[in-house]
């Protein structure tokens, strides 16, 4: 039988034989279903990659408002789209470090304000033109200009001078010292493009594995391999088609009916039956993700601190975190911040209080109902989520209208343009990056208008201040003024759940950053059958 069962096993693997067959005539040796998946999966790994065919992806978060521009990138679909065909400098290992991309390797000055990245020799975009220093600097002069609507713009504040002295090195003057400047060069908006994107940021031609052969924007993009790029470990699949698919329950069907190979965002109240299946396996993680609750604190009602004061006491976030993510999360408090980043300090935790939720309603004077938007499009769950806000804010005397957007061009048209919506952050590899995107006052970014010149301050003394003692109590002190005077109300950190078909092969556990393995499981992962 065993004999027998290795033949099986290793034909499956192979492609010799289907996969319905080989579940059919390891079923007539007497193995179970649950069984012969765990072969298989095995026998495809024992393999190795497998080259050709195509992966379909059922994503969600696109509309048909997206831009292809890298710069304006701002959900998972746009995240996914530019990880096909673009790399950054450098990107997160599974270590918690930096791989390099289009830099081959990179150094600093002892006092980390000068900063050196040596570009990979004979690295190439997609219309053959050799990649150089100058696009690099290119690349980064057009998202750090000051007419630049980029995502990365926070980042990049502080930039001294930029220089390319020859075609192979990119150097980085800081006006004060930075630790993590490398981490923030892993940002998915800084693609390198020819001439930084300057002539057209939208042609989607970069030094990736794959070119962009078709876009329906908001419905289905196709991808075709590279056949020139730099690292053939990777870019097993022929072609690459990303269907965008922002309803949960259709999502998970084109997942369940073999439409799709795999798919982001598995709801957390159906992830567990999604992968009692024997084709499909459920795929989560934690991480610093987060689904949130945002106000513009530069906006009425939402500028009087109690008001924002009474909304965050009528959150309960335990029961966001039972009943929205069906445990598949940690409860929130307030900040951007959890234990998932290496210089964490734990605050006082916020509990929900009606009572106390109630007196800084009264006391701010206000009467009429605060409106909030969402969709499901700003997380898995976020209408049921704002349904049990309203609740609980109604036991505290705080009406809540909830009005129901779109899920096309939600984050084009509701998201940091309207004053209080549901959202979410797939988190960032640091502190500082996380606070820098989204928190400083200039960050083009800043989803809740916060904006507090000590906390600038203190962000940009962090960035320099190498005792890593103090260094992590800045951070916590800025983590406390973000969740004290801020308009963010963070109920709960969710795990990312993605939903994989056993028809493709290739996935790696412990993979930082964002879903889909920080959006390279379509790129790294290959087709079994």
């Amino acid at each position: 039988m065993k004999d027998q069962l290795d033949y099986l096993k290793v034909n499956a693997a192979l492609g010799r034989i289907s996969r319905r067959e080989f579940f059919g005539r390891a079923a007539a040796l007497g193995v179970t279903a649950v069984a012969a998946n765990t072969m298989l999966a095995g026998a495809v790994r024992a393999a190795g990659p497998q080259k050709g065919g195509t992966i379909k992806v059922g994503i969600q978060g696109g509309g048909s408002g997206d831009s292809l521009d890298p710069a304006l990138a701002a959900n998972a679909t746009m995240s996914q789209i530019v990880r096909m065909w673009g790399e950054p400098l450098v990107e997160l290992a599974d270590d918690g470090g930096l791989n390099g991309k289009v830099a081959e390797s990179y150094s600093s000055s002892p006092d980390a304000k000068v900063w050196t990245f040596n570009i990979r020799p004979d690295i190439t975009f997609s219309n053959g033109k050799t990649v150089t220093a100058d696009d690099v600097l290119a690349t980064i002069e057009r998202h750090s200009g000051e007419d630049t609507k980029s995502g990365a713009l926070g980042l990049l504040r502080g930039i001294k001078s930029m220089s390319a002295p020859d075609a192979s090195t990119f150097v980085l003057e800081l006006d004060a010292p930075n630790a993590d400047l490398p981490y923030l060069m892993s940002d998915y908006h800084l693609m390198i493009q020819p001439n930084g994107g300057k002539d057209d940021p939208t042609a989607c031609i970069g030094s990736g594995p794959y070119t962009l052969a078709s876009a329906d924007m908001g419905v289905r993009l196709v991808f075709e391999k590279n056949p020139n790029h730099w690292d053939s470990a990777i870019g097993h699949a022929s072609t690459v088609e990303l269907i965008i698919i922002n309803d949960d329950t259709a999502r998970v069907a084109a997942l369940q009916s073999g439409q799709v190979h795999m798919v982001n965002r598995v709801p957390p109240r159906t992830a567990g039956l999604v992968g009692r299946a024997p084709n499909i396996t459920i795929r989560s993680k934690s991480g610093p993700g987060h689904y949130v609750f945002i106000a513009h604190v530069d906006t009425a009602p939402f500028d009087n601190q109690d008001v924002m004061m009474a909304l965050k006491y009528a959150m309960n976030r335990e029961e966001m975190v039972e009943k929205i993510l069906s445990g598949y999360g940690t409860v929130g408090n307030d900040t951007p911040i959890n234990a998932s980043y290496p210089l964490y300090t734990e605050l006082e935790q916020r509990a929900y209080d009606p009572d106390k939720a109630a007196f800084h309603w009264k006391k701010s004077g206000q009467t009429d109902p605060v409106l909030l938007r969402t969709s499901d499009n700003a997380f898995p769950g976020a209408p049921d989520a704002a349904a049990l806000f309203q609740q609980t804010c109604e036991a505290a005397g705080i009406p809540v209208e909830i009005k129901r957007e779109p899920n096309d061009g939600y984050w084009s048209e509701v998201w940091n343009v309207q004053p209080f919506c549901t959202s979410y952050w797939g988190g960032r590899p640091t502190q500082d990056q996380m606070f820098t995107t989204a928190y400083l006052s200039t960050a083009d970014w800043n989803d809740t208008r916060f904006k507090n010149e000590q906390f600038d301050q203190l962000l940009l003394a962090a960035r320099a201040e190498l005792d890593e003692a103090k260094r992590t109590q800045m951070y916590a002190d800025m983590g406390s003024m973000v969740r004290d005077e801020g308009g963010l109300i963070c109920p709960m950190f969710n795990d990312f759940i993605d939903g994989m078909s056993d028809e493709v092969a290739g996935f790696r556990e412990g993979t930082p950053g964002f879903e889909l393995m920080n959006f390279y499981a379509p790129i790294e992962m290959w087709v079994t059958a």
